[in-house]
């Protein structure tokens, strides 16, 4: 049975009117909305309606989406506002009229190495600007980072989205207060899994994965079932990059390793730190 209520196409929710569904995760359901007030094309989130039952999750969710609305980033996805409205949790944000990175590599199979690399440093520069903020993202996934095409060569621009349900450093939380796994398995950090202080360097770990699939064609660790996939993100080395992209230098390897260390003492200190290293690796690609 569908979790969600479906909501009304011409409905309105604090002013904005729903036009059409463009995607679903686990922690709610994303409309095309117009803005009465502004005449303008939004990105309207809708969370799952149990969530609103918390009193403790909605207080985050209004705190954290204030604290994600704050920072002023190119590659951040914008939000315009957020709130409680008509029995459920919103957030409204910038519409971005493309696919996102997962869905273009389900399309399109392994980028080239270059736009691999340049979505990379557009996402990296995102993390590393909330991070300065104190805010972690807590779920990047190829489903969060949106992709446009910038015209001249077909250049992608990549914009990080739902920091509205990011987590603040420090908070060592693996589950909501309702019970939900926040997080995607492919991509999820070993610190996460253990329940371990999280921080910036969690984000990093997920972004090394992201990389990894975006050039092999497949996420570093794939196991059979969840609890296998979690283990493996624990205690397992992931293959070596090269081995899976003809043309990647070894060095690639070392820099992969150290981004997915199952320490994160043991990882880069930034996410552009990684990203820099990666580059240079590779050629010099992400320039």
């Amino acid at each position: 049975m569908d979790r969600y209520q479906p909501i009304q196409l011409g409905a309105q929710i604090a002013g904005y009117q729903v036009e059409s569904e463009i995607g679903r995760g686990g922690m709610g359901v994303v409309y095309l909305a117009k803005d009465l007030r502004l005449g303008r094309a939004v990105a309207l989130k809708v969370l799952a309606p149990e969530l609103t039952h918390s009193d403790d999750f909605r207080r985050r969710f209004l705190y954290e989406s204030r604290m994600a609305a704050a920072i002023d980033h190119p590659h951040i996805v914008p939000i315009f506002a957020a709130g409680e409205a008509s029995g459920v949790l919103y957030i409204a944000m910038r519409y971005v009229s493309g696919p996102d990175l997962g869905a273009l590599l389900d399309r399109d199979g392994p980028l080239p190495v270059t736009r691999a690399m340049r979505v990379a440093a557009q996402a990296a520069s995102a993390l590393d600007a909330a991070h300065e903020h104190n805010l972690v993202h807590g779920d990047v996934k190829p489903g969060n980072i949106l992709v446009a095409t910038q015209g001249v060569g077909d250049d992608l621009y990549a914009y990080l989205t739902d920091f509205g349900l990011a987590k603040p450093r420090l908070d060592a939380s693996f589950f909501t207060s309702v019970g939900e796994f926040v997080g995607t398995m492919d991509y999820v950090s070993p610190e996460k899994i253990s329940g371990g202080s999280v921080d910036g360097r969690s984000d990093l770990y997920s972004l090394a994965c992201i990389v990894y699939q975006a050039l092999a064609g497949e996420p570093a660790f794939q196991r059979d079932d969840d609890i296998a996939l979690l283990w493996a993100h624990q205690y397992d080395p992931p293959p070596e990059l090269s081995g899976k992209r003809p043309g990647l230098a070894p060095a690639v390897d070392r820099v992969m390793a150290k981004a997915l260390a199952k320490s994160p003492e043991d990882r880069h200190g930034s996410c552009g730190e990684f990203v820099a290293e990666l580059s240079a690796a590779a050629g010099g690609l992400a320039s």
